[in-house]
């Protein structure tokens, strides 16, 4: 996958996340709405930090930004497990938004190996 196709990705995730947001406060409710925040914030940052890491001025300033990105994504899918545990949305609703997190994080993760590696 190349970095326009990474960076697509990650912006259809953070669209996918402002629809689940808008859904799930729908429904009055402090835990809704913290919640809710919490996952918005750290799903858009994925790809804004993607971008970020396209435009690194190093290896390192690109690792940094990179694992940024991983932490926001593994970050997302916490927040969906704990609206699923939480009973605010059903389990199966949010499964493809969860596997979604969970694999844009193995990505990062990946991207991040291997930047390592290249290093040596």
């Amino acid at each position: 996958m190349d970095k326009t196709e990474k960076q697509q990705r990650t912006m259809n995730f953070a669209l996918r996340i402002i629809k689940l947001y808008t859904v799930l406060t729908e429904e009055k409710g402090a835990d809704r709405d913290v919640i809710g925040k919490q996952l918005l914030r750290c799903a858009t940052s994925v790809g804004a930090n993607y971008r970020a890491a396209c435009l690194a001025k190093s290896r390192a300033d690109f690792l940094n930004k990179i694992k940024i990105c991983e932490e926001e994504a593994d970050e997302s899918e916490y927040w969906l497990e704990l609206i699923v545990r939480a009973n605010l949305m059903p389990a199966m609703q949010l499964k493809p938004l969860r596997e979604e997190a969970h694999a844009i994080a193995s990505m990062m993760a990946a991207a991040a190996k291997t930047t390592r590696e290249s290093s040596l």
